[in-house]
């Protein structure tokens, strides 16, 4: 598992975010405080404080964790 941080302050940054994130085979959550929540949902996302950073977590420790984490690197803060 693999954790990081990123910043979703923009629906264009939500929907590249989505674009990316669905095309995984395995689970990638985002976490804010108590909250958890599937990172595919988009309705998930916008019920977070998108004005804060919020954690991802992605449950694969394989080569392809590593390139979903590259696809997504203008979004970690």
């Amino acid at each position: 598992m693999k954790e990081i941080k990123i910043m979703l302050s923009n629906v264009e940054n939500i929907r590249n975010f989505v674009n990316e994130v669905i095309l995984v085979s395995y689970d990638v959550d985002l976490m804010q405080g108590r909250y958890t929540i599937d990172a595919k949902s988009i309705m998930g996302i916008f019920s977070l404080d998108l004005s804060k950073p919020i954690k991802v977590e992605v449950h694969s420790d394989r080569d392809e964790a590593q390139a979903f984490i590259n696809s997504i690197n203008h979004l970690i803060k």
